[in-house]
């Protein structure tokens, strides 16, 4: 059987990706994995992971939570940089 843990791991995102997706989406971790593994087969699949934690950095600033909107910042960040390391 496999957990949680070993679907993240083969699915080309980070938890905190997943999480995002989850925010985003309003849906449960797992259905935000799946979503996730999805959306990044496409070929444009960056950029919309991209949008999507964008749209959830704006939503975070627009209720106040700053400290939520900073750490998704950094995931965004990271995000960015393992992208441009795959794309070398």
């Amino acid at each position: 059987m496999l957990t949680y843990e070993d679907c993240i791991g083969v699915s080309g995102l980070t938890a905190d990706e997943v999480e995002a997706i989850a925010e985003h989406e309003h849906v449960p971790a797992m259905v935000a994995l799946e979503y996730g593994r999805y959306i990044m087969e496409g070929p444009d699949g960056q950029q919309v992971l991209q949008r999507i934690i964008l749209d959830d950095i704006d939503a975070a600033r627009e209720r106040g939570d700053t400290l939520h909107a900073a750490c998704l910042k950094l995931i965004l960040q990271d995000f960015c940089k393992r992208c441009e390391g795959e794309a070398a």
